[in-house]
């Protein structure tokens, strides 16, 4: 499907790698992103060798590691803050780094950038208000009231996914997991290189995102989902962390500007059926959110718009090309949010605690392979 029309819902981390891989392969790209750029999370993401190998096959390396941290070891702390390794991270591309820590502006930054460049059109602020499948094309009615047609459509809308609703109206809503992630940036200390993961039953890592600054992250049980206010939020947050290592301890008392707190309750949903209905599909969130136990959301997602452009390449008919991406992806796909799961379970005592080092190194085998 080289040279056709592709809409794509959604142009955050999933939405806009799909653009750039479809955009260089000779497809005239559409972008619908509802905000208006202003309002990223000021926080950081991990991401391993997997995510650096896709970027690198999209000549993205040299643009994305200069906007972030390059390091390639991850230190495993117990729960009392004595190291128990300090474990070398794998390179998958000769030359290039095995893990990237990248503030998400940055990340996204690089992606609209490249985009654009690649000659895909994005329309912030502005949504799809309703999507029309006729069997030879998907007809869009935009938020701005243009109509168009295109020859495929690919919902990369998130966790709460309204293409998904589209599709799939009687698909279960995302589940809380008891859950919820806290996130805070801090200054980066002249000797800190590595990602460094705490085990335990609150989970908290220091990930290093630019020469300046990391961003501390904790999972902590928040059995009632309770809503956060931003008044008062360092605090509790702190609050949340007063029992853990000493050097977390520590750190934490940096952690006072409420509005600098990024909160949010973990969710997961995974589609066990088909991805796509027709000429339109499913990326990313919207058909396999995961929790951020195994930092490989935002990788799932770019992986997945590499190999369903490569697939939309590779067959004349949209729907023949999306089951194919869904062959390639499911299985790998599963396993991330499976995986987190069970370390998400383990730090609720709802199973046995997983080993930090342990769901690591499977998962780096795993994520080696071909995508």
């Amino acid at each position: 499907m080289t040279g056709k029309r592709i809409l794509i819902v959604g142009g955050g981390i999933g939405g806009l790698t799909a653009a750039i891989a479809l955009a260089q392969k000779g497809s005239e790209v559409t972008v619908l992103e509802r905000s208006d750029g202003t309002g990223v999370e000021g926080v950081g993401i991990s991401q391993q060798a997997n995510v650096v190998r896709a970027f690198a096959g999209l000549g993205l390396a040299d643009d994305y590691l200069a906007a972030g941290y390059a390091y390639n070891a991850v230190e495993i702390y117990a729960p009392d803050g004595s190291l128990i390794v300090r474990a070398p991270s794998r390179s998958l591309i000769e030359g290039y780094p095995a893990s990237m820590g990248i503030p998400r502006r940055a990340l996204l930054r690089v992606l609209f950038e490249a985009a654009a460049k690649a000659g895909a059109t994005i329309l912030r602020s502005t949504t799809a208000t309703s999507l029309r499948d006729d069997g030879d094309a998907v007809h869009a009615t935009l938020s701005d009231g243009r109509e168009n047609a295109f020859d495929a459509c690919i919902g990369a809308d998130g966790i709460y996914s309204q293409t998904r609703s589209l599709l799939f109206p009687d698909v279960p809503p995302p589940r809380f997991t008891g859950q919820s992630v806290w996130r805070y940036n801090l200054p980066r200390p002249d000797d800190f290189d590595a990602m460094h993961v705490y085990n335990g039953a609150i989970g908290v890592g220091l990930v290093p995102m630019s020469r300046r600054e990391i961003y501390i992250y904790a999972t902590t049980a928040e059995p009632d989902n309770p809503a956060q206010e931003t008044a008062g939020s360092a605090a509790r947050m702190r609050e949340r962390l007063a029992d853990c290592a000493p050097a977390i301890r520590t750190i934490t008392q940096q952690i006072i500007n409420d509005a600098q707190v990024v909160y949010r309750p973990l969710e997961a949903i995974f589609l066990d059926h088909a991805w796509h209905k027709g000429r339109i599909a499913l990326l990313g969130d919207a058909v396999h959110a995961t929790t951020p136990h195994l930092g490989q959301g935002g990788g799932m997602a770019i992986e997945d718009a590499v190999v369903l452009a490569e697939e939309l390449a590779r067959h004349d008919n949209p729907e023949a090309a999306f089951a194919a991406y869904r062959e390639r992806r499911f299985e790998r796909c599963r396993f991330v949010v499976e995986k987190s799961l069970e370390i998400c379970r383990g730090q609720l005592g709802q199973g046995p605690l997983v080993d930090n080092a342990r769901a690591g190194a499977e998962m780096n085998a795993l994520l080696a392979q071909p995508i």
